[in-house]
């Protein structure tokens, strides 16, 4: 694990579909889990504090199971985002997250910490971002911070589908305008297949931790090491 370089923009290259083999490799991380279970079931834990799980694009609660119950075991309160699978719809998204567990632009639950994987992270970012005194901190895993699809091995998709990723690319830098100043945390891979490592980066936020892992983009839910960040940075800011 090390901390990022941060790489210029126009060096960002989306990952090459052949490269989505290697993804499978990820399936491999929950048997280094169960292994690695003893130590991790020693690390610090918590004290009850509410934990909302976000699923990435194309997936649901379900991906995020094994983690929340990690969780649930260190003594956090993990909650699902139950709105089955992630479409992608970034604006109805956010507006759903915020109707959820933010309503009157306060948590219910309390003070959360926020975990999402993929474009998961960047909607938890993004809540931080609006409600920064109802969030503790934010936990990112492959999540694109820079380009939203653009620098993603579905770029090819979504330009046959129509869309202006340059435009999409814009949108997303103009939200800098209002700065994230809840901490987070980045984990990000150079193995990842799906997003580009360099499109997890930070460049502007003051208060972001940048942790590179070994894992792929699939692996990262289930990776023991992932498992141990995440347990040291909860219990870092409970």
């Amino acid at each position: 694990m090390s901390k990022a370089p941060h790489p210029p923009v126009d060096e960002i290259k989306p990952p090459s579909p052949r490269g989505l083999i290697k993804e499978a490799l990820g399936l491999l991380e929950f048997a280094r889990l169960l292994k690695k279970f003893p130590d991790l079931a020693r690390q610090p834990g918590g004290n009850g504090e509410p934990v909302l799980v976000i699923p990435g694009y194309g997936t649901s609660d379900k991906i995020t199971a094994v983690l929340r119950l990690y969780l649930k075991h260190l003594n956090y309160t993990p909650m699902g985002w139950g709105l089955g699978r992630n479409d992608g719809n970034v604006p109805e998204l956010m507006a759903t997250l915020s109707e959820t567990f933010f309503p009157d632009g306060t948590s219910p639950a309390g003070r959360l910490h926020l975990v999402g994987w993929s474009l998961g992270g960047y909607l938890a970012r993004e809540l931080a971002r609006e409600y920064p005194t109802q969030v503790r901190q934010v936990i990112t895993m492959g999540s694109p911070v820079v380009g939203g699809p653009k620098y993603t091995v579905t770029a090819g998709w979504y330009r046959k589908m129509g869309y202006d990723l340059d435009e999409i690319e814009r949108a997303v830098a103009e939200r800098y305008a209002r700065p994230l100043t809840v901490p987070v945390t980045a984990i990000f891979s150079k193995n990842d297949r799906i997003v580009a490592w360099q499109a997890c980066i930070d460049r502007q936020s003051p208060n972001v931790k940048h942790i590179e892992v070994r894992t792929t983009h699939s692996g990262l839910g289930f990776d023991p090491d992932v498992y141990r960040i995440i347990a040291r940075r909860f219990a870092a800011f409970t």
